[in-house]
């Protein structure tokens, strides 16, 4: 058996170097996993108004969108390209109790420098109280292919010209947006102005 005498001597210096390299590396580990978290903390992220209140551009592969209304955190966002409207109405918190959900289509892909309103029930998107639901005007922001092809001067294939218009730009602000629909022209609308609404 060997004795104590014949163990192998280490120096202190370079018990303590070995200590210090092994907290090294584990404080770098540890910053490199907060980073990595706060990168992939989600697709999404409030800008903060006072420290960019009009981003020049979104980084590549990124877009900005303002959502108002009624959603329980309004604000600007940033989301991936390719984000839906119901990431941008998640990034801000969600509905609110009272918000019009059938007024938003949530599968539509948000554009870079778009506002999102999410109305609040019975009103328009720009605060007004909305028509009756007796009143024989149809929605251009919530009406479906069957009611749009009850207008006149409106078949199936305007019908559907009108429901990809507002899948790609989002709600009609007026009823002369009408004029932006492929096959819509001043006789058309003027048919249409008395009978529709946004």
């Amino acid at each position: 058996m060997r004795g104590s005498d014949d163990l192998p001597t280490v120096r202190p210096g370079v018990r303590v170097g070995v200590g210090a390299a092994v907290v090294v590396v584990l404080i770098a580990l540890g910053v490199t996993v907060v980073i990595g978290m706060v990168r992939s903390g989600g697709s999404t992220e409030v800008m903060d108004a006072a420290a960019s209140t009009s981003p020049s551009a979104a980084p590549f592969g990124q877009v900005y969108v303002h959502v108002a209304g009624a959603v329980a955190t309004p604000g600007m966002y940033r989301l991936e390209s390719g984000a839906r409207l119901a990431d941008a109405i998640a990034a801000a918190g969600g509905f609110t109790a009272d918000a019009d959900r059938a007024a938003v289509n949530l599968a539509r892909t948000v554009s870079d420098g778009e506002q999102l309103v999410v109305p609040v029930a019975g009103t328009s998107p720009q605060g007004g109280t909305a028509p009756a639901a007796g009143d024989g005007l149809v929605n251009l922001n919530t009406a479906d292919a069957a009611a749009l092809d009850t207008l006149p001067g409106v078949g199936p294939a305007t019908a559907a010209r009108i429901l990809a218009w507002r899948e790609e730009h989002g709600r009609f602000g007026s009823v002369d947006d009408l004029l932006s629909v492929s096959g819509i022209g001043e006789k058309t609308l003027d048919e249409l102005r008395d009978k529709v609404t946004v």
